[in-house]
């Protein structure tokens, strides 16, 4: 029994994760393909803006109205139902494909899946519960196998190709991978252990579930500087889900480059950053421990200038190595910032306010930060690569990489140092 609930959890993770992998960090290159490459990091802001509000919402509906279980599978058919929209769309427009129809189809699978990342993470801890396993130590092998789902269907957009010999990470057909895997997860949800509902429990408001209480964590000093500082950091979070594989992939229409491996299979070379982020967890309880927060942070925002400025420097070819660096920097520049972040965002805060500081946390980087962050990448890949006489990537790529030492400086400057723990609790 034991066995059969992590695989149907596993298996339930390994879908979850590869709906996001099929078109996350391929996305940016189809919309150049048809013209819309000015949108890309509209698109990409809407993620973040949806995340503000949704995972609140749907929240407040799986504790008190629909089991989570059921609730998960909704989502997914209104998300995959959409996504699947969202290619019949592209296939049938071809190289005439307008933003609005586009968009409004994306937006709405967005809008629907961004919640059951929260969702299938609370499906699986009552499960886990209810079974007697202990989440802390049961639940992070499970969870690898989502970041698993996600690699593969990245390699299978990469290497799966189309009757005209295109790649899927260059077409529409990413999102039937997509809206495929989405509907999968809908199916495969009713099958799950029911996670009951609790009726009784107390209403909470929208604000509250959005972290409202939380927000008596910027009455410490500490901690405001904290939330600041991560909600500037949080800028950089998706500038290279949605600009990298444009990028790498524009390298096969320069001569030089175009018989590169890197230049024809961008997903294949940027899926080693999921790779890299599966290792970096480990190195978390180790850095913690012997460096603390501040250090901690101060790596992972270092690691985000290497990440940007080796894009700047490499190419597909003789520098495909810098590529290949920059990749493996993710996993600290990702993992060390997400999670050693809500580490110290658990730590400091009551057993009253956990959920809504964790909350707090994710609306100041995943929400405000990404949203701010990828709009503003939009304006400054416009201005030197898209609307440039002469396109220059590296610089893009060398602001971004400047924008992340400036932060990693201030905070060196402005965060007080709490020590390596244990932390104190701010309220």
């Amino acid at each position: 029994m034991d066995r059969a609930i992590r695989i149907r959890l596993i298996l339930m993770n390994f879908f979850q994760w590869a709906v996001w992998g099929a078109y996350l960090t391929s996305m940016g290159s189809y919309l150049v393909s048809v013209g819309l490459a000015e949108k890309i990091g509209l698109f990409y802001a809407t993620q973040g803006f949806v995340s503000i509000f949704m995972p609140a919402i749907i929240g407040i509906i799986a504790d008190k109205y629909v089991q989570a279980q059921r609730l998960l599978g909704i989502c997914h058919l209104i998300a995959g139902a959409a996504m699947v929209g969202a290619g019949f769309y592209g296939q049938a427009a071809g190289a005439d494909v307008q933003f609005g129809l586009l968009y409004a189809l994306y937006a709405l699978s967005v809008a629907f899946y961004m919640p059951t990342v929260a969702l299938s993470n609370s499906v699986a801890f009552r499960i886990l519960v209810k079974n007697g396993f202990d989440t802390v130590r049961d639940f992070p092998p499970i969870r690898v196998f989502g970041t698993v789902g996600f690699i593969c269907s990245m390699l299978f957009v990469n290497f799966m190709k189309d009757a005209d010999g295109l790649q899927f990470q260059h077409t529409y057909n990413q999102f039937f991978v997509s809206g495929a895997a989405g509907l999968a997860v809908f199916l495969y949800s009713f099958t799950l252990p029911a996670c009951p509902v609790n009726r009784q429990a107390r209403s909470q408001s929208l604000a509250e579930a959005l972290g409202a209480k939380a927000f008596g964590l910027f009455k410490n000093r500490s901690m405001a500087t904290f939330f600041i500082f991560s909600m500037l950091l949080g800028v950089a979070l998706q500038i290279t889900n949605g600009f990298a594989n444009p990028f790498i992939s524009h390298f096969a229409g320069v001569p030089e480059y175009a018989g590169t491996w890197g230049a024809r299979n961008a997903n294949a070379l940027i899926s080693l950053s999921q790779m890299s982020e599966t290792l970096g967890i480990l190195l978390i309880p180790v850095a913690m421990k012997f460096l603390g927060i501040k250090k901690v942070m101060l790596v992972a925002m270092l690691a985000w200038v290497f990440r940007f400025g080796l894009f700047g420097l490499g190419n597909p070819g003789p520098g495909v190595w810098m590529f290949i660096l920059s990749m493996i920097v993710y996993g600290v520049a990702f993992d060390f910032f997400n999670i050693s972040g809500a580490l110290y965002v658990e730590q400091r805060s009551s057993d009253e306010i956990k959920s809504s500081a964790q909350g707090l946390f994710m609306l100041m980087t995943n929400g405000i930060g990404a949203t701010v962050g990828t709009l503003w990448a939009q304006l400054v890949v416009n201005h030197f690569v898209y609307d440039a006489a002469e396109p220059s990537w590296s610089t893009a790529w060398y602001i971004f990489a400047g924008y992340a030492l400036v932060v990693a400086i201030l905070f060196a400057v402005f965060f007080r140092d709490p020590g390596k723990g244990p932390y104190s609790k701010v309220v």
